[in-house]
């Protein structure tokens, strides 16, 4: 799946689950892209005497919606034309960067070629600060624990970020939703980007500065020469015997010796002679050598990895709401597998969990209910039946009871366990229903909720293991479609 077949697919999520009420894409169609979307994977398989691929269903599914809502909101078909990427700034900062390059000499003395010219002296170093930084930046203690970033890299992740006015409130909190969301899927590709064109652009600079030394040498006549407070002839001689070594070492291009240097030096009497040539040589072959290819090298790197990144987008496909999409391409049901914990499940209950296997996974999901795990036991013991990475189990639940007030020793151990054990992810229910029918009726009810639910919230956070409410007595009571509040924890 490339980056806009992602970002399409991304953005129709997005949608799907905001718009839980289907006031902006009604149920038929839903129904009326996934098998179109189905219908048009299967031709173009056919055709090309090739399986259908999930990349290909979500694809077809995804441009059938996103031509619907541009069809009926104007202002909504703009934004899904909008570009992934800011191609505009990603081509225009190299050229800025070689224009910026080319009249730097405005800034220094247009007939003088200066041994100790500022500009070309700050260009050398900081580039060769930057390599050095980049060796050494993944073994240093913050290059990897670093996780904030700047404000530039979250504009360019995001790209774009004002909305037009005319869209319903839906589709509004919908599109901000995917930009948040897709600024980090795309984070890594945003990175390489960056650095694609920084790096060109460095090359740019410099390559823009050795046209400026020989352009206005053909117009000019250039006096070398070097001034300095503190420098002496040897230090100058030494500074730029170092200098220019790798140049003098691969082109042929002719030395200085420190009478040279000590000739050279500006107020001497007689004058300095004009030998500017040699200087303005020495430095395009520094500044190649230093400068432009290097960048160029790490900008041809950064721009493989843009490739890569681009052609084979990383969006995980095992999340459930592209699991229950997935399913009308035919292939096993889904499975949710729920562990109730000192809970038990009745038949109202039950079919509240059937209810909601089937928003999540697909009309033809399968519940798997284990035996409810008795209050204390330690996890390990209670859970040597259960295996938790199999394959059969589309997704695994611990279900919780609002009712109980969660401890450390008890749900915390469970939570902890669950979550190292479980390499495919962990689910965490909380069901409403029995705490409701205690307190829903009584004076304070819904602060004693909510309170409870704070509780929970921050009990399952703490653990790394976010928790989702539902209400088993009446699944509708919260949304859950297409996976929207469902969230699996991994141990990092």
């Amino acid at each position: 799946m490339n980056e806009q077949v992602a970002r399409d697919v991304v953005l129709v999520r997005a949608i799907e689950t905001a718009d839980h009420a289907r006031e902006i894409l009604s149920e038929d169609d839903r129904r009326h892209a996934s098998r179109s979307a189905t219908e048009l994977a299967q031709w173009q398989a056919s055709h090309a005497g090739l399986p259908v691929t999930s990349d290909t269903f979500l694809q077809q599914r995804a441009g059938q919606i996103l031509q619907r809502l541009s069809e009926r909101h104007a202002a909504f078909g703009a934004i899904s034309r909008w570009p992934g990427n800011l191609n505009l700034f990603w081509a225009g900062l190299p050229v800025v960067a070689l224009l910026a390059g080319i009249f730097m000499e405005r800034i220094t003395d247009p007939h003088r070629v200066d041994l100790l010219s500022p500009p070309l002296l700050l260009i050398i170093g900081w580039n060769l600060v930057v390599y050095a930084s980049l060796l050494v930046w993944r073994w240093l203690p913050f290059g990897k624990l670093k996780k904030s970033e700047s404000t530039l890299v979250r504009l360019l992740r995001r790209g774009r970020t004002r909305l037009p006015r005319k869209l319903p409130p839906v589709l509004a909190s919908a599109l901000l939703a995917f930009m948040a969301e897709w600024g980090q899927l795309s984070r890594r590709l945003t990175l390489a980007r960056q650095g694609r064109t920084l790096h060109l652009g460095s090359a740019l600079f410099a390559i823009g500065a050795v046209l400026s030394l020989y352009a206005r040498g053909y117009v000019a006549q250039y006096s070398a020469g070097w001034e300095s407070t503190f420098l002496d002839a040897g230090q100058v001689h030494a500074l730029l015997s170092a200098l220019f070594m790798p140049a003098m070492a691969i082109f042929p291009l002719q030395g200085f010796s420190l009478a040279d240097i000590e000739a050279l030096r500006f107020g001497q009497v007689p004058s300095p002679p004009v030998d500017g040539a040699r200087w303005v040589h020495l430095y395009a072959a520094t500044l190649l050598l230093l400068v432009v290819l290097p960048r160029l090298l790490l900008a041809g790197a950064a721009q493989w990895r843009v490739k890569r990144e681009s052609r084979n987008f990383p969006l995980d496909l095992e999340q459930p709401y592209f699991r229950k999409l997935l399913k009308a391409l035919g292939g096993a049901p889904g499975m949710l597998r729920v562990l109730p914990y000192s809970f038990a499940v009745d038949e109202a209950r039950d079919k509240g969990l059937n209810e909601l296997a089937s928003r999540l996974l697909g009309e033809q999901a399968r519940l798997m209910l284990r035996p409810s795990i008795p209050y204390g036991d330690e996890p390990r013991e209670a859970l040597r039946n259960v295996r938790l990475n199999d394959s059969d189990a589309t997704i695994t639940a611990v279900l919780f009871s609002l009712a109980a007030t969660p401890e450390k020793e008890n749900h915390g151990a469970l939570l902890d366990h669950l979550v190292r054990a479980s390499a495919r992810g962990i689910a965490v229910l909380v069901d409403e229903s029995g705490y409701l029918e205690r307190v829903g009726t009584q004076a304070g009810g819904k602060e004693r909720m909510a309170e409870r639910i704070a509780l929970w919230q921050q009990f399952c956070r703490f653990h790394k293991a976010p928790a989702t409410f539902v209400n088993l007595l009446h699944p509708d009571a919260h949304a859950l479609d297409d996976g929207a509040g469902l969230t699996l924890s991994v141990a990092a």
